[in-house]
């Protein structure tokens, strides 16, 4: 949701530090955006909806992962990551204290590795 709410070009930004590396999109965050926009409106709906059209198409590729029984989608991702990209302040926190690496943006600006890769 990022390239709405504040105007970076997240797709350059990922290649920039990623050249070679896929960038996943789980099933279950597209599944997520979905819901933001079927349920929010104004800002939130908007940006939802770029994060769903930006998220399936390349150089993303969305493969199919389930939510364990009760597990929350944050629960989820710090569970399947290697490297974890969110705007989440608490879920960046719990990343870095589980040992992974994580891209967050930095200065409302470009993205930035927090962590070794």
């Amino acid at each position: 949701m990022i390239p709405h709410q504040f105007r970076v070009d997240i797709v350059s930004e990922l290649r920039r530090l990623f050249p070679t590396h896929e960038l996943l999109v789980p099933s279950f965050v597209i599944g997520e955006l979905e819901g933001i926009r079927r349920h929010s409106g104004g800002d939130a709906r908007i940006a939802a909806s770029i994060g769903l059209a930006l998220a399936r198409r390349p150089p993303f590729r969305v493969v199919d992962e389930k939510l364990l029984e009760g597990e929350s989608v944050d629960d989820a991702l710090l569970r399947i990551s290697d490297v974890l990209c969110t705007a989440d302040r608490e879920l960046r926190e719990r990343a870095r204290s589980q040992g992974i690496p994580v891209v967050y943006l930095r200065q409302k600006k470009y993205l930035a590795v927090d962590g070794h890769i």
